[in-house]
């Protein structure tokens, strides 16, 4: 029998990846601890906290519902989508990279009516890209906060206003924006709001999470949804106790359950504060680098890098891994050899950028970058 390989953990790597990012010791070591029966009081309870506090921190109303689903991202993504919308419906998806394209394949697959509104990589969607859409009968906006694949941070409360004025529900994936960039669910008009764990929050894979305001809660509960792990109605029965249909991810609620009294006690805005100084630190001092941004409004969770024309950017990302022991973002597809992103994430210091900023001047001096 061929012996299986060996996957490497992050002992000697340092991740400015954009997910799994690098985490508190005091999480990790959380991580390690035996799991508790979950079907308890106690652990609804903890789920009951945890929901209230995700409702102050992305400033939602108290009356939105939040559920927890044992799914990647997409998983999350996908879920709002189907139990929000069906025949009948007609969406608007602003595609700026591939996790825009996700939402719009959702759609396809599911067969629900929808326009895509397609960016070139690195721009920044504007009222004039909104207006061809007035008074044509959509119901819905999908979008993400940060396009992960580019770095692109959109302009939520414009888009908030115009599906305000238009009177379309609202559905922002804010994974890898979320305590990277400010964010104001009910001021911007936001009707569900996706996150995930493995972003700012900086905890493992795994876990998703939905934050839905009181009348889309509604809206769900009368919708025939062809799911059977994805019906959020269920979930939202099931969280009236604290509790899920199927079998949570344990470990990491009891991990976000710490790093949520973490963030109370910093408060969001020092979290958001502390991102936003490692990314401009990088930024400032990666300038005399053969790189350029390409991106016309930038998030703080990340820095998406252009290397020369006869750079493979993929190629930047394995040197780095297998001489530095450093893990930057590759891109698939089409941006596989012309785009790389820095991640500024998670448990990471101004030390981690030296080291980074010091392994490009050596790539620079040896003629690989």
């Amino acid at each position: 029998m061929r012996e299986l390989g060996k996957v490497k953990s992050n002992n000697r790597f340092t991740l400015f990846s954009v997910g799994p990012v690098e985490m508190d010791p005091e999480i990790r070591r959380i991580g390690g601890e035996s799991l508790p029966y979950f079907r308890t009081a106690e652990f609804s309870n903890m789920n009951l906290e945890i929901a209230s506090i995700l409702k102050q921190i992305v400033y939602a109303k108290e009356d939105s519902q939040v559920i927890f689903l044992t799914a990647s991202g997409s998983g999350a993504m996908e879920a709002a989508v189907i139990n929000t919308f069906g025949e009948g419906d007609k969406l608007l998806v602003v595609v700026g990279g591939a996790f825009g394209k996700r939402f719009a394949d959702i759609c396809r697959v599911h067969g629900i009516e929808h326009a895509v509104i397609e960016l070139k990589q690195g721009q920044v969607l504007r009222e004039s890209d909104l207006k061809p859409y007035i008074g044509r009968g959509f119901t819905g906006l999908l979008v993400n906060a940060h396009e992960t694949s580019t770095g692109v941070l959109y302009d939520l409360p414009m888009i908030g206003q115009f599906c305000k004025q238009e009177g379309l529900l609202f559905v922002v994936d804010a994974i890898s924006s979320f305590l990277a960039d400010p964010y104001y669910m009910e001021e911007w008009n936001i009707d569900i709001t996706i996150l995930s764990t493995q972003k700012a929050l900086g905890l493992p894979p795994g876990l998703s999470i939905l934050v839905v305001k009181k009348q889309t809660v509604e809206r769900i509960y009368a919708m025939c949804v062809q799911s059977f792990y994805f019906n959020l109605g269920a979930y939202f029965d099931d969280m009236r106790r604290g509790q899920t249909p199927f079998t949570p991810a344990v470990g990491i609620l009891l991990q976000l359950r710490s790093r949520l009294e973490q963030i109370r006690q910093q408060g969001v805005s020092k979290i958001i504060e502390r991102t936003a100084s490692l990314a401009g630190d990088f930024r400032k001092r990666m300038a005399g680098l053969p790189f350029i941004v390409p991106s016309e409004r930038l998030s703080n969770a990340l820095t998406p890098l252009q290397p020369a024309e006869n750079v493979s950017a993929y190629n930047i990302c394995l040197h780095l891994k297998e001489n530095y022991n450093i893990i930057v973002c590759p891109n698939g597809g089409e941006l596989r050899d012309s785009l790389f992103r820095v991640g500024h994430m998670g448990h990471l210091t101004v030390d981690d950028n030296t080291r980074l900023i010091n392994a490009f001047s050596e790539m620079r001096a040896g003629g690989l970058i």
